[in-house]
């Protein structure tokens, strides 16, 4: 059931479109080209695995899982106020 003006199944494609964004906004961020081989934050060698399964890796698995820890904010905000959507 939709709200106001909103065609029905709007929530979901909210939801749908915020899912894609994430996803490609991660792979957008993924490396790519040639590896490193040592890590550029701290200076330790990146194994050959590594620089094998993620073509394009600069940092170290420790660095890059504290890289991870700080979160990613999105700009985008699908939701309008009521007030924008009644003028």
């Amino acid at each position: 059931m939709a709200n106001g003006w909103a065609p029905d199944g709007a929530v979901q494609d909210q939801i749908d479109d915020t899912i894609k964004d994430a996803v490609n906004s991660a792979r957008a961020r993924m490396p790519s080209g040639d590896s490193a081989q040592d890590c550029d934050e701290c200076g330790v060698q990146i194994p050959e695995g590594r620089r094998r399964a993620l073509p394009g890796v600069r940092t170290c698995v420790a660095c890059q899982s504290e890289r991870d820890k700080k979160p990613v904010l999105s700009s985008m905000n699908r939701r309008g106020s009521k007030d924008s959507q009644l003028r």
